[in-house]
């Protein structure tokens, strides 16, 4: 779908490098430039953090630093349909990389910039990671244990969501150019994105002061909630409409349940302590499989280490055997191309794209350009 799009990528971690992998498995070029360090996420997580992010795109080394490297930089951005950036806001503009700078040389440039707290502002200017976005959003506080304790995540959601957002408006942005032939520029907060999130919370909180969102979806009833199984295991039972817990109850010859659809999930609720009880009596394999034949709204909780076999994923090959998993599963295969190494492409690109020769190369390698 993005054949014949080009990216330039300046981004580090995660959000960034995630925003242009949904564009890599759409079809665009991305071409990944690099500090001579390296992206750092090469070195996260005994380098998985890298692996999992930047498949199928070009790695590029430019010492931004160097007036020379600036000068290739532009070069590239020259003929490139999008960039998208994660420095700290005015960075990009000392360099001389800025969006001004850049529209002018290409007015038809998409320019996405990933910040944590926008462009301006008494916080644009602070370091934060997904933690911090996750605190501010209103979000980490949903997170918290029948004590009230905060749980941490180990998942890094505003990272994700963050790039989900700027991908998002990356493609805004060329749709746009299509029509108009123009180019744009978009400042993606983090914190803004995963503060989204918060529509429901946050309207329902301000007209009747209940802070955790639709009461029905927080596990006070009965039949929306996360239930034990025989095996030590959890089961999830979202059977919130009156038809699915009719299936459910139907199916497990309790009807006599029926009327408890919205009770509370306490140990003052007779049904409640049955249901917990029945819960334990089977496997998590076992209620796997009655959730396939019975239409109730039931699912497994799965380890990370069980999604690629799960039947559903395993039939769209979601993961592969590489481990490398899926940005958009209906269409699009995972790409073949694993992720570079760093600097892999750079004399092929320089090349291909500036005309470069062997010798300009070697004399910028000479010089600590590249």
């Amino acid at each position: 779908m993005l054949n014949g799009i080009k990216i330039i990528d300046f981004t580090n971690y995660i959000p960034g490098p995630f925003a242009t992998l949904r564009l890599a498995d759409l079809g665009a070029e991305v071409i990944k430039v690099e500090a001579p360090e390296g992206d750092p996420a090469r070195n996260t997580g005994n380098g998985y953090v890298f692996t999992a992010h930047n498949r199928g795109k070009k790695s590029i080394v430019i010492n931004l630093k160097h007036g020379e490297g600036r000068q290739i930089a532009l070069g590239l951005l020259a003929d490139a349909d999008a960039v998208v950036e994660s420095f700290r806001p005015g960075v990009m503009e000392k360099l001389g990389l800025g969006y001004e700078t850049v529209s002018y040389i290409n007015p038809g440039i998409v320019y996405c910039s990933i910040t944590g707290y926008g462009n301006s502002g008494p916080m644009s200017q602070l370091g934060s990671h997904d933690l911090n976005y996750m605190s501010l959003s209103g979000a980490l506080a949903q997170l918290k244990d029948s004590s009230g304790k905060l749980i941490h995540p180990s998942n890094t959601f505003a990272d994700y969501i963050g790039g989900m957002a700027a991908s998002e408006r990356i493609l805004a942005g060329l749709v746009a150019r299509g029509s108009t032939g123009e180019g744009s520029y978009h400042c993606i907060s983090i914190a803004d994105s995963m503060a989204s999130l918060m529509a429901n919370h946050v309207l329902i909180e301000k007209e009747t002061g209940y802070p955790n969102g639709v009461s029905a979806l927080n596990g006070n009833v009965i039949s929306y909630g996360l239930y034990e199984t025989k095996d030590g295991r959890s089961i999830s039972l979202a059977a919130l409409e009156p038809k699915f817990w009719r299936n459910f109850c139907q199916a497990v010859g309790r009807e006599d349940w029926l009327p408890a659809h919205y009770s509370k999930p306490d140990e003052t609720n007779p049904i409640y302590k049955e249901l917990v009880n029945f819960f334990k009596s089977k496997s998590l394999s076992e209620w796997t499989g009655f959730g396939m034949k019975v239409d109730c709204c039931i699912a497994p909780v799965l380890e990370a280490g069980e999604v690629a076999n799960y039947p559903y994923f395993k039939e769209k090959n979601f993961v592969s055997s590489e481990g490398q998993i899926k940005m958009h599963g209906d269409k699009f295969e995972v790409s073949p191309a694993p992720p570079p190494q760093k600097g892999e492409q750079t004399e092929a690109v320089l090349r291909e794209s500036l005309g470069v020769t062997e010798q300009q190369i070697r004399d910028w390698q000479t010089k600590g350009v590249l």
